[in-house]
């Protein structure tokens, strides 16, 4: 049996990482990683009528080019795992409906890379599949006009928000390939400290990612330092600030090795963009467009994926509820 401890599997065939691509909006761009992505959009609308049918657009295009630098066809894929932070998920399944392709569309909110990783590289260990796609994506405008105020509102941010990003990314998992490979997955549990506060994301999630680290260090009974790299979702630098200290609480230093998706992918000094990125697509273009590549030249040879997300709604919130939070730890090594 794969399962190691409460929470993770390992595989002893690990899934290889194919291929990556991450198509971004012109603000992420302009940010720190500009230069790491495959593609960025001229406008925030991708020549579409709405800022729904635009984030359609950067799932087809993102999908599509990891196919390409695959060098596979879609017929080749076997499964697309996708998900978004739209209503019925509407982000993706527009984005794959002209694919033909068996599709998951996954809810974990800002996690959903992490889930669809993890899945496809069960069903490949588990020898469902050949080829998987997992693919994860946002939009900074249709996200701001679903949670929080229409742009046209020209609402004042608070300093405790982040900055949604607008973009997608991709990766191919494979029976075979050359690495970087998926050596395990520690998935999550849900985890609600009492946050209330929608614009204070980066609080109510640094407790799962916490959890999740936690949980994946004594599965394995590692310490921090055998990873090179431990990369969460979108915690900004409020959450980052919180993950460190308890982490400390568990007996855990994972200060050396910490870094933070939301926190690479803008230049908040320069950008305004407060705690920095978040989004399904941060940590899924930053993955894509960063991470893979480090992994790829042997820069980094380790790394635990942590993308984290925000379980709450639009009802959720108006109703009163606290914010819940989910987390998935992804083990990928180069060799």
């Amino acid at each position: 049996m794969n399962r190691i401890g409460n929470f993770s599997v390992a595989f002893p065939n690990p899934p290889s990482i194919i291929a990556a691509a991450a198509v971004v909006g012109s603000k992420e761009g302009e940010g720190p990683l500009g230069q790491c992505f495959d593609e960025v959009a001229p406008d925030m609308l991708m020549g579409k009528d709405t800022w729904e049918q635009a984030e359609s657009e950067f799932v087809r295009r993102t999908i599509e080019l990891a196919v390409k630098k695959a060098r596979l066809t879609m017929e080749d894929i076997h499964y697309i795992f996708a998900g978004d932070l739209l209503n019925q998920l509407s982000g993706s399944t527009f984005g794959v409906r002209s694919f033909g392709r068996p599709f998951f569309g996954l809810f974990g909110a800002c996690s959903a890379m992490g889930e669809g990783m993890s899945l496809g590289a069960m069903l490949i260990s588990g020898g469902f599949a050949q080829h998987i796609i997992a693919s994860a994506s946002s939009h900074f405008c249709s996200t701001e006009k679903t949670f929080r105020f229409p742009l046209e509102l020209g609402t004042q941010r608070p300093p405790t928000s982040a900055w949604t990003v607008t973009g997608d990314g991709a990766v191919v998992l494979a029976q075979q390939g050359s690495g970087p490979y998926v050596k395990a997955v520690t998935t999550g549990a849900v985890v609600d400290m009492g946050i209330t506060d929608a614009n204070s994301m980066g609080a109510a999630m640094a407790p799962a990612a916490a959890q999740v680290i936690t949980a994946h260090l004594r599965d394995f009974n590692r310490q921090p330092d055998y990873y090179d790299a431990i990369a969460t979702g979108d915690l900004g630098s409020l959450g980052s600030q919180l993950l460190v200290q308890l982490m400390q609480k568990e007996g855990f230093d994972i200060s050396k090795v910490h870094t933070d998706c939301g926190m690479l992918i803008f230049d908040r000094e320069t950008q305004d963009v407060d705690c920095g990125g978040s989004g399904c697509g941060c940590c899924a273009v930053t993955f894509a467009g960063h991470f893979y590549k480090k992994l790829k030249e042997g820069s980094i040879q380790r790394m635990l994926f942590v993308p984290t997300g925000a379980l709450h709604s639009t009802v959720t919130v108006q109703q009163g509820e606290s914010i819940p939070a989910i987390a998935h730890a992804i083990a990928i090594e180069k060799d």
